[in-house]
């Protein structure tokens, strides 16, 4: 295990669990939380959770998002809040993922939801807060506009999150992630596709920068 990933980092080694077998999963897992340190597995199926529960009967799994927490110390919160947006509701598992990632990292967000393209109105009445934040999040799919449409108002950048979230032609999110790296919007940078956790990352390490600037 990297343990030393905390002081390089300032958050532990996350524990990815496709691939991996429960019970190398709770191995890990316990090898993390000995040491005190809060943490995270992405990924996880309801069976691995039920396995890791009994030895760890205070992780929270979160179903929509398939991750697993173990909340052993409190970190300061964020001085600013970081905006999670979705295009849809069919985004939310993936945009669960960013939050609660990035809110175990010490990070305060906001879920803003169902303000796609279809629906522009519902993104006028948000502009106050999304113009605040020093760096926003944007989960969409289908044809994946909605990144390049917030970045074209505020003055921050956006990490923009494809999701596989479509009919046929969106091929399984890469109709998405093919839109927000073509965006004319100066200022998104972007994702893989479904990568809800990276994005996060991304966005607690900027936050973290310049709160400890101010």
């Amino acid at each position: 295990m990297d343990h030393h990933r905390q002081l390089r980092r300032g958050f532990p080694e996350v524990i990815y669990c496709p691939g991996k077998t429960a019970e190398q999963t709770i191995k890990i897992f316990a090898s993390l939380a000995e040491k005190g340190n809060n943490v995270l597995a992405t990924r996880a199926e309801p069976a691995v959770f039920k396995e890791l529960a009994k030895e760890f009967p205070n992780a929270r799994y979160d179903k929509l998002a398939k991750t697993i927490v173990l909340e052993q110390k409190k970190i300061a919160a964020s001085k600013s809040v970081l905006p999670i947006v979705t295009a849809g509701t069919a985004d939310l598992p993936v945009a669960i993922e960013a939050k609660i990632t990035a809110e175990i990292m010490g990070q305060r967000t906001e879920l803003i939801c169902d303000v796609g393209v279809a629906g522009l109105h519902r993104l006028i009445g948000k502009l106050p807060k999304l113009q605040k934040a020093n760096i926003i999040i944007v989960v969409a799919g289908m044809e994946g506009a909605l990144a390049g449409v917030v970045a074209g108002m505020v003055s921050c950048p956006v990490i923009a999150v494809p999701t596989s979230v479509g009919s046929g032609t969106s091929f399984g999110g890469l109709s998405a992630l093919l839109t927000m790296l073509n965006t004319c919007a100066s200022g998104v940078t972007v994702v893989n596709i479904d990568n809800g956790f990276s994005a996060a990352v991304t966005a607690t390490l900027i936050n973290r920068k310049i709160d400890q600037k101010r």
